[in-house]
């Protein structure tokens, strides 16, 4: 049974196989023929127009970077202090016996003016009896001249005598040889010639003395001498002159009151001139003394830092803070600070100026008086440097309009900032277009169509001479 059922299975399987064949072949057929068919469609159709798109056209205000003339300008702050303030002190003691009437806090009183006097009898007494000692002294002098002048005289008589002895002598020592005189005769001779020698000895000697008596006697007369002029200068400090015109400050003197050697009197303010020391920032210093940076050797020695400070020429000037008006005044620098305030940062420049109550407008132009709250303007000389406009400086970038008329970014190394002004280190160079519109939004290579903009650039150079605010 199993062997005849074989034949016809294989025989179905064979039939099968005869039927699928036609249907594989076809499918690649199929696709080969779709290709064809979409192939010769995409070569007879048309070609696809296409638009181009660009970025559309910027207007932006444009100037041209210049090296133009530039002044760096600073403002500090401070008060006003007299550029000469005493505070006198009483040089004797005593009483108190004239205060002059003006001689109050606030007063002006001119120079030469005698202001307050101290009872001056005991001194004047004092003087008295030290003139007296000098006077005693000189006439010890005279005395002793007196006398060196006639011992000079009996000296003269001594050796003439000694002279003539001594020849009386010689001649009955000639009779004595002779035999024709007696020895005692020639004995006594020869005592008086000794006794004439003696005395020539003796008023030689008492000569000899007045040198040094002299000497003594005039080392007297200078101490006296000095004594005198020391008295005198007690009793001319007894009477207080101003050396200067003056403004009074704090009087504590009081007629009648007894004050001793050292108590405080009075203070006096010179009018000649007033000074300033305005704290001014570290930066803003470097800024005002940028245009002085050559080299300067050994500042330790007094003398070269003088010739430093004598080179700063900045134009300086004192004007009011508060007020409706602000009158100014013309200010000279004086010196800088030695040293550094830690808390603000800064280093004060003292100026001065000189006559500050010439040209006084009451209600509108006042004194500079001591304490006023003041500000300092400081302006540098001119000097050419690449300035631009705050406004064109983007995080240290600056936009620029480049040769094709495009937007080009570029960073830059700023050297400072002032007000509205930034001088530029490097990164641009003069002929350069930068941007001082706002822009947006900021695409490099963006087209640029540029503004006139030659007013505002004039005002800019303004600002940048020192010649407008900032």
């Amino acid at each position: 049974m199993e062997t005849a059922q074989f034949p016809i299975e294989k025989a179905d399987y064979m039939t099968s196989k005869k039927k699928l064949f036609p249907k594989i072949l076809l499918l690649p057929l199929a696709i080969i023929g779709a290709i064809f068919i979409v192939r010769m469609m995409m070569q007879n159709k048309a070609p696809l127009e296409h638009e181009v798109k660009t970025f559309p056209e910027r207007l932006a205000s444009v100037m041209t970077v210049e090296s133009i003339p530039f002044s760096a300008r600073a403002v500090a702050y401070g008060n006003v202090e007299p550029s000469v303030s005493l505070k006198y002190k009483a040089e004797v003691g005593g009483k108190i016996t004239y205060v002059h009437p003006r001689l109050k806090q606030g007063g002006s009183i001119p120079k030469g003016t005698e202001v307050l006097r101290i009872e001056p009898t005991t001194f004047e007494i004092s003087l008295g009896q030290s003139k007296a000692g000098l006077a005693n002294t000189e006439s010890s002098l005279r005395q002793l001249e007196a006398e060196e002048r006639s011992a000079k005289s009996s000296l003269d008589i001594a050796k003439r005598n000694l002279s003539l002895g001594q020849q009386e002598y010689n001649r009955v020592r000639t009779l004595w040889d002779k035999r024709l005189i007696a020895r005692s005769t020639l004995d006594a001779e020869q005592q008086k010639v000794l006794q004439l020698s003696s005395t020539v000895q003796d008023i030689q000697g008492n000569l000899d003395t007045f040198k040094s008596r002299r000497a003594a006697i005039n080392a007297q007369i200078q101490q006296s001498q000095s004594t005198v002029a020391e008295k005198k200068d007690s009793l001319s400090r007894t009477s207080v002159r101003l050396p200067f015109d003056s403004r009074i400050g704090e009087v504590l003197a009081e007629e009648g009151a007894f004050v001793s050697v050292g108590a405080q009197l009075f203070e006096v303010l010179g009018t000649n001139a007033v000074e300033i020391q305005a704290q001014l920032s570290i930066r803003s210093a470097g800024q005002l003394l940028s245009a002085y940076s050559q080299k300067a050797d050994n500042l330790s020695s007094p003398q070269r830092m003088q010739e430093v400070m004598s080179q700063i020429k900045l134009d300086t000037k004192v004007r009011l803070v508060s007020g409706v008006t602000t009158p100014s005044w013309d200010a000279q620098l004086l010196r800088i600070g030695e040293a550094i305030d830690p808390s603000r940062d800064t280093i004060g420049f003292t100026v001065q100026v000189e006559n500050p109550y010439d040209g006084v407008i009451l209600g509108k132009r006042p004194p500079l008086l001591r304490g006023l709250y003041v500000a300092v303007d400081f302006k540098a000389p001119l000097q050419n440097r690449l300035v631009i406009p705050r406004k064109s400086l983007h995080e240290g970038r600056v936009y620029l309009v480049n040769a094709e008329d495009k937007l080009e970014i570029r960073p830059v190394s700023v050297a400072f900032v002032q007000g509205d002004l930034v001088v530029i280190e490097s990164g641009l160079v003069a002929g350069d277009r930068i941007i001082t519109s706002d822009l947006v939004p900021v695409i490099s290579g963006v087209p640029i169509k540029a503004v006139d903009t030659e007013k505002e650039y004039e005002l800019f150079r303004q600002q940048a001479a020192g010649e407008l605010a900032l």
